[in-house]
Protein backbone atom coordinates (compact mmCIF):
# COMPACT_ATOMS: atom_id res chain seq x y z
CA UNK A 1 0.00 0.00 0.00
CA UNK A 2 1.15 3.83 -0.86
CA UNK A 3 3.06 5.79 1.61
CA UNK A 4 1.47 9.17 2.30
CA UNK A 5 3.21 12.32 3.44
CA UNK A 6 2.88 11.41 6.66
CA UNK A 7 5.14 8.21 5.96
CA UNK A 8 1.92 5.98 7.07
CA UNK A 9 0.47 3.41 4.81
CA UNK A 10 -1.57 5.05 2.80
CA UNK A 11 -4.91 5.16 4.75
CA UNK A 12 -5.35 8.39 5.65
CA UNK A 13 -5.57 9.18 1.40
CA UNK A 14 -9.03 9.16 -0.01
CA UNK A 15 -10.51 6.49 -2.15
CA UNK A 16 -10.01 7.87 -5.61
CA UNK A 17 -6.38 8.98 -4.62
CA UNK A 18 -5.69 5.04 -3.76
CA UNK A 19 -7.28 4.10 -7.22
CA UNK A 20 -5.36 6.73 -9.44
CA UNK A 21 -1.82 5.99 -7.46
CA UNK A 22 -2.85 2.52 -8.50
CA UNK A 23 -3.37 3.70 -12.17
CA UNK A 24 -0.33 6.08 -12.38
CA UNK A 25 2.10 3.24 -11.16
CA UNK A 26 0.99 0.90 -14.05
CA UNK A 27 2.62 3.50 -16.82
CA UNK A 28 5.19 5.39 -17.10
CA UNK A 29 3.35 8.88 -17.25
CA UNK A 30 -0.65 10.23 -18.29
CA UNK A 31 -2.02 13.30 -18.22
CA UNK A 32 -5.22 14.43 -16.20
CA UNK A 33 -7.82 14.01 -19.19
CA UNK A 34 -6.42 10.43 -19.17
CA UNK A 35 -6.67 9.73 -15.41
CA UNK A 36 -10.29 11.60 -15.76
CA UNK A 37 -11.51 9.22 -19.00
CA UNK A 38 -10.76 6.33 -16.42
CA UNK A 39 -11.24 7.07 -13.47
CA UNK A 40 -13.94 9.79 -13.81
CA UNK A 41 -14.71 13.61 -12.20
CA UNK A 42 -12.75 12.67 -9.19
CA UNK A 43 -9.35 12.19 -10.58
CA UNK A 44 -8.54 16.10 -10.79
CA UNK A 45 -8.89 16.26 -7.21
CA UNK A 46 -7.16 12.86 -6.67
CA UNK A 47 -3.91 14.36 -8.55
CA UNK A 48 -3.42 17.38 -6.33
CA UNK A 49 -3.94 15.20 -3.20
CA UNK A 50 -1.08 12.63 -4.49
CA UNK A 51 0.86 15.42 -5.61
CA UNK A 52 0.90 17.09 -2.03
CA UNK A 53 1.57 13.77 -0.47
CA UNK A 54 5.08 14.15 -2.65
CA UNK A 55 3.44 10.37 -4.62
CA UNK A 56 2.80 12.07 -7.64
CA UNK A 57 5.45 14.60 -10.20
CA UNK A 58 5.40 15.69 -13.36
CA UNK A 59 7.21 13.67 -15.69
CA UNK A 60 10.54 15.66 -16.90
CA UNK A 61 11.62 16.64 -20.51
CA UNK A 62 8.18 16.33 -22.48
CA UNK A 63 6.65 18.37 -24.37
CA UNK A 64 3.04 18.92 -25.04
CA UNK A 65 -0.01 18.11 -22.46
CA UNK A 66 0.80 18.15 -18.62
CA UNK A 67 1.57 14.65 -17.48
CA UNK A 68 2.48 13.09 -14.31
CA UNK A 69 4.29 9.77 -12.63
CA UNK A 70 3.95 8.15 -9.80
CA UNK A 71 7.19 8.31 -7.08
CA UNK A 72 7.82 5.06 -5.26
CA UNK A 73 6.16 5.43 -1.97
CA UNK A 74 9.48 5.48 -0.23
CA UNK A 75 10.94 8.45 -2.10
CA UNK A 76 8.42 10.78 -1.05
CA UNK A 77 8.78 9.53 2.44
CA UNK A 78 11.85 10.65 2.01
CA UNK A 79 11.10 13.97 0.47
CA UNK A 80 7.90 14.68 3.30
CA UNK A 81 10.41 14.08 6.02
CA UNK A 82 13.46 15.98 5.11
CA UNK A 83 12.47 19.33 7.16
CA UNK A 84 11.64 17.06 9.82
CA UNK A 85 15.16 15.41 9.61
CA UNK A 86 16.78 18.97 9.39
CA UNK A 87 15.16 20.09 12.02
CA UNK A 88 15.85 17.28 14.36
CA UNK A 89 19.53 17.56 13.36
CA UNK A 90 19.50 20.73 14.24
CA UNK A 91 17.50 20.31 17.35
CA UNK A 92 20.05 17.64 18.74
CA UNK A 93 23.11 20.21 17.33
CA UNK A 94 21.44 22.71 20.32
CA UNK A 95 21.22 20.20 22.75
CA UNK A 96 24.92 19.56 22.55
CA UNK A 97 25.80 23.36 22.35
CA UNK A 98 23.86 23.94 25.66
CA UNK A 99 24.98 20.96 27.01
CA UNK A 100 28.39 22.21 26.83
CA UNK A 101 27.78 25.07 27.81
CA UNK A 102 26.79 24.24 30.85
CA UNK A 103 29.13 21.28 32.14
CA UNK A 104 31.91 23.91 31.38
CA UNK A 105 30.38 25.04 34.86
CA UNK A 106 30.86 22.00 36.93
CA UNK A 107 34.67 22.27 38.06
CA UNK A 108 33.52 25.38 39.41
CA UNK A 109 30.18 24.00 40.95
CA UNK A 110 31.93 21.24 42.74
CA UNK A 111 35.15 23.20 43.75
CA UNK A 112 32.50 25.62 45.33
CA UNK A 113 30.42 22.54 46.77
CA UNK A 114 33.74 21.07 47.95
CA UNK A 115 34.48 24.14 49.87
CA UNK A 116 31.33 25.05 51.51
CA UNK A 117 30.95 21.14 52.85
CA UNK A 118 34.95 21.47 54.43
CA UNK A 119 33.25 24.20 56.27
CA UNK A 120 31.02 22.48 57.56
CA UNK A 121 27.67 24.86 55.75
CA UNK A 122 24.96 23.65 53.11
CA UNK A 123 24.50 20.33 55.20
CA UNK A 124 21.14 21.74 55.95
CA UNK A 125 19.07 23.87 53.34
CA UNK A 126 16.06 25.39 53.86
CA UNK A 127 14.01 25.83 50.43
CA UNK A 128 10.60 27.58 50.84
CA UNK A 129 10.09 27.70 47.04
CA UNK A 130 7.49 24.89 45.74
CA UNK A 131 8.71 25.35 42.20
CA UNK A 132 12.29 24.80 43.11
CA UNK A 133 11.48 21.72 46.03
CA UNK A 134 10.19 20.30 42.67
CA UNK A 135 13.02 21.10 40.49
CA UNK A 136 15.48 19.79 43.22
CA UNK A 137 13.51 16.39 43.50
CA UNK A 138 13.78 16.07 39.65
CA UNK A 139 17.46 16.40 39.98
CA UNK A 140 18.51 14.05 42.81
CA UNK A 141 15.85 11.65 41.44
CA UNK A 142 17.92 12.00 38.19
CA UNK A 143 21.15 11.68 39.71
CA UNK A 144 19.90 7.96 42.25
CA UNK A 145 22.17 5.42 41.88
CA UNK A 146 21.04 2.90 44.62
CA UNK A 147 17.99 3.65 46.70
CA UNK A 148 14.97 5.85 46.82
CA UNK A 149 12.93 5.74 50.48
CA UNK A 150 9.94 7.68 50.33
CA UNK A 151 7.43 8.25 53.54
CA UNK A 152 4.37 10.04 52.39
CA UNK A 153 1.78 10.19 55.23
CA UNK A 154 -2.10 12.09 53.91
CA UNK A 155 -4.02 9.20 52.59
CA UNK A 156 -4.43 9.26 48.69
CA UNK A 157 -2.20 11.72 47.22
CA UNK A 158 -3.51 14.26 44.44
CA UNK A 159 -3.91 13.01 41.07
CA UNK A 160 -1.55 15.92 39.71
CA UNK A 161 1.08 14.81 41.68
CA UNK A 162 0.93 11.23 40.73
CA UNK A 163 0.83 12.03 37.20
CA UNK A 164 3.78 14.30 37.88
CA UNK A 165 5.62 11.77 39.92
CA UNK A 166 4.85 8.65 37.74
CA UNK A 167 7.41 8.90 34.65
CA UNK A 168 10.26 10.19 36.59
CA UNK A 169 9.71 6.91 38.88
CA UNK A 170 9.39 4.88 36.25
CA UNK A 171 12.29 6.32 34.80
CA UNK A 172 14.41 5.69 38.11
CA UNK A 173 13.63 1.98 38.06
CA UNK A 174 14.01 1.03 34.90
CA UNK A 175 18.21 1.79 35.59
CA UNK A 176 17.52 -0.24 38.01
CA UNK A 177 17.26 1.53 41.24
CA UNK A 178 15.35 0.45 44.47
CA UNK A 179 12.37 2.34 45.34
CA UNK A 180 10.65 1.53 48.69
CA UNK A 181 7.18 4.06 49.66
CA UNK A 182 5.29 4.14 52.90
CA UNK A 183 1.69 5.83 52.88
CA UNK A 184 -0.97 5.27 55.08
CA UNK A 185 -3.39 2.18 55.26
CA UNK A 186 -6.29 5.64 53.83
CA UNK A 187 -4.08 5.74 50.27
CA UNK A 188 -5.60 1.95 49.64
CA UNK A 189 -8.58 3.34 49.03
CA UNK A 190 -7.63 6.23 46.83
CA UNK A 191 -8.49 5.46 43.07
CA UNK A 192 -5.37 7.35 41.36
CA UNK A 193 -2.78 6.02 43.88
CA UNK A 194 -3.62 2.08 43.79
CA UNK A 195 -3.42 2.67 39.81
CA UNK A 196 -0.01 4.37 40.61
CA UNK A 197 1.35 1.71 42.90
CA UNK A 198 0.14 -1.19 40.42
CA UNK A 199 2.39 0.44 37.80
CA UNK A 200 5.11 1.04 39.49
CA UNK A 201 5.10 -2.39 41.59
CA UNK A 202 5.02 -4.13 38.09
CA UNK A 203 8.73 -2.60 37.32
CA UNK A 204 9.79 -3.93 40.95
CA UNK A 205 9.00 -0.80 43.55
CA UNK A 206 7.80 -1.97 46.54
CA UNK A 207 5.00 0.02 48.61
CA UNK A 208 3.49 -0.41 52.17
CA UNK A 209 1.26 1.03 54.48
CA UNK A 210 1.06 2.06 57.77
CA UNK A 211 -1.60 3.91 60.42
CA UNK A 212 0.19 6.19 61.88
CA UNK A 213 3.56 7.49 62.92
CA UNK A 214 4.93 8.89 59.67
CA UNK A 215 6.97 11.79 58.40
CA UNK A 216 7.07 13.05 55.32
CA UNK A 217 10.45 11.87 53.45
CA UNK A 218 12.80 11.12 50.53
CA UNK A 219 16.22 9.92 51.08
CA UNK A 220 18.57 9.40 48.30
CA UNK A 221 21.73 6.72 48.28
CA UNK A 222 21.04 6.91 52.00
CA UNK A 223 23.03 10.20 51.44
CA UNK A 224 20.69 13.60 50.98
CA UNK A 225 17.07 13.49 52.61
CA UNK A 226 13.88 15.78 52.14
CA UNK A 227 11.91 16.27 54.70
CA UNK A 228 8.68 18.67 55.00
CA UNK A 229 8.71 21.75 57.09
CA UNK A 230 5.20 22.04 59.98
CA UNK A 231 3.58 25.02 58.98
CA UNK A 232 5.57 25.82 55.89
CA UNK A 233 3.07 24.35 52.88
CA UNK A 234 5.27 23.34 49.66
CA UNK A 235 8.49 24.06 51.62
CA UNK A 236 11.52 21.37 52.29
CA UNK A 237 14.55 20.66 54.65
CA UNK A 238 17.36 19.45 52.71
CA UNK A 239 19.53 17.39 54.52
CA UNK A 240 22.92 16.19 53.96
CA UNK A 241 24.50 16.10 57.17
CA UNK A 242 25.47 11.94 57.12
CA UNK A 243 24.06 12.14 61.09
CA UNK A 244 21.03 13.18 60.52
CA UNK A 245 20.54 11.22 56.99
CA UNK A 246 21.28 7.86 58.79
CA UNK A 247 18.58 8.86 61.61
CA UNK A 248 16.20 9.88 58.94
CA UNK A 249 17.14 6.28 57.57
CA UNK A 250 16.57 4.47 60.52
CA UNK A 251 13.39 6.12 61.55
CA UNK A 252 12.26 4.43 57.93
CA UNK A 253 13.41 1.60 58.57
CA UNK A 254 11.19 0.96 61.58
CA UNK A 255 8.08 2.25 59.99
CA UNK A 256 8.81 -0.25 56.96
CA UNK A 257 8.95 -3.29 58.92
CA UNK A 258 5.82 -2.37 60.83
CA UNK A 259 3.99 -1.69 57.76
CA UNK A 260 1.77 -4.28 55.41
CA UNK A 261 2.19 -4.64 51.80
CA UNK A 262 0.09 -2.17 49.46
CA UNK A 263 -2.69 -4.36 47.21
CA UNK A 264 -3.74 -2.67 44.06
CA UNK A 265 -7.27 -4.48 44.90
CA UNK A 266 -8.84 -4.58 48.73
CA UNK A 267 -10.84 -7.27 49.69
CA UNK A 268 -13.20 -6.94 51.77
CA UNK A 269 -12.02 -9.10 54.91
CA UNK A 270 -8.68 -6.63 54.44
CA UNK A 271 -11.06 -3.31 54.28
CA UNK A 272 -12.69 -4.76 57.59
CA UNK A 273 -9.54 -5.42 59.22
CA UNK A 274 -7.75 -1.90 58.10
CA UNK A 275 -11.06 -0.26 59.08
CA UNK A 276 -11.10 -2.18 62.24
CA UNK A 277 -6.98 -0.78 62.69
CA UNK A 278 -7.73 2.20 61.92
CA UNK A 279 -10.30 2.53 64.68
CA UNK A 280 -8.12 1.04 67.30
CA UNK A 281 -5.33 4.39 66.25
CA UNK A 282 -8.44 6.73 66.49
CA UNK A 283 -9.28 5.22 69.82
CA UNK A 284 -5.58 5.60 70.96
CA UNK A 285 -5.53 8.82 69.88
CA UNK A 286 -8.44 10.15 71.92
CA UNK A 287 -7.22 8.73 74.92
CA UNK A 288 -4.49 11.06 74.29
CA UNK A 289 -7.09 13.96 74.14
CA UNK A 290 -5.98 15.40 70.55
CA UNK A 291 -8.74 16.89 68.32
CA UNK A 292 -10.56 15.35 65.99
CA UNK A 293 -8.71 18.08 63.42
CA UNK A 294 -5.47 16.37 64.54
CA UNK A 295 -6.19 12.84 64.83
CA UNK A 296 -7.77 13.39 61.04
CA UNK A 297 -4.56 14.60 59.57
CA UNK A 298 -2.17 12.26 61.47
CA UNK A 299 -3.88 9.32 59.73
CA UNK A 300 -4.84 10.79 56.49
CA UNK A 301 -8.36 11.01 56.23
CA UNK A 302 -11.00 13.68 56.35
CA UNK A 303 -11.94 15.55 58.95
CA UNK A 304 -15.93 14.32 58.65
CA UNK A 305 -14.58 10.61 58.42
CA UNK A 306 -12.43 11.14 61.33
CA UNK A 307 -15.44 12.70 63.36
CA UNK A 308 -17.82 9.73 62.23
CA UNK A 309 -15.50 6.95 63.49
CA UNK A 310 -15.37 9.21 67.02
CA UNK A 311 -19.20 8.97 67.00
CA UNK A 312 -19.17 5.14 66.30
CA UNK A 313 -16.50 4.95 68.93
CA UNK A 314 -18.79 6.72 71.75
CA UNK A 315 -21.62 5.04 70.73
CA UNK A 316 -19.87 1.74 71.66
CA UNK A 317 -18.67 2.60 74.79
CA UNK A 318 -21.44 4.82 75.95
CA UNK A 319 -20.24 8.21 76.32
CA UNK A 320 -22.41 10.99 76.39
CA UNK A 321 -19.45 13.39 75.43
CA UNK A 322 -16.13 13.51 73.73
CA UNK A 323 -14.53 14.65 77.13
CA UNK A 324 -16.19 11.63 78.45
CA UNK A 325 -14.78 9.49 75.62
CA UNK A 326 -11.49 10.77 76.66
CA UNK A 327 -11.37 9.59 80.15
CA UNK A 328 -13.16 6.16 79.80
CA UNK A 329 -10.45 5.42 77.41
CA UNK A 330 -7.71 6.56 79.25
CA UNK A 331 -9.06 4.98 82.11
CA UNK A 332 -9.41 1.74 80.48
CA UNK A 333 -6.00 1.71 79.24
CA UNK A 334 -4.55 2.77 82.38
CA UNK A 335 -6.54 -0.03 84.32
CA UNK A 336 -5.75 -2.90 82.01
CA UNK A 337 -1.70 -2.82 81.96
CA UNK A 338 -0.89 -5.53 80.34
CA UNK A 339 -3.08 -4.90 77.72
CA UNK A 340 -1.81 -4.34 74.08
CA UNK A 341 -1.44 -1.17 72.96
CA UNK A 342 -4.82 -0.46 71.02
CA UNK A 343 -3.08 1.14 67.75
CA UNK A 344 -1.47 -2.65 68.02
CA UNK A 345 1.96 -3.61 65.15
CA UNK A 346 0.88 -0.27 63.08
CA UNK A 347 1.40 2.17 65.96
CA UNK A 348 3.96 5.01 66.03
CA UNK A 349 7.55 4.04 64.81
Amino acid sequence: MPVDADGADGSDLSPAARRLYAFAVERYAFTPAEATAALGARAGAAVTELAAAHLLQRAPGEEGPERWTAVPPRAAAARALAPLALLVRETHDEMDRLRGRLEALVPAYEAGAAHRDAGGSGRLELVTDLGAVRGMIAELVAGCERELLTSQPGGGRPQETLEEAVGRDESLLARGVRMRTIYQHTARYSRPTAAYVERVTALGAQVRTLGDGLMRMLIFDAHTGLMSVPDRQGAALVVREPSVVHFMTAAFERSWLGARPFPTTVSPEAAKSLSDELRQTIVRLLSEGLEDKVIARRLGMSERTCQRHIAEIMRAIGAKSRFQAGYLLSAATAGRPGKKDPAGPDGPG
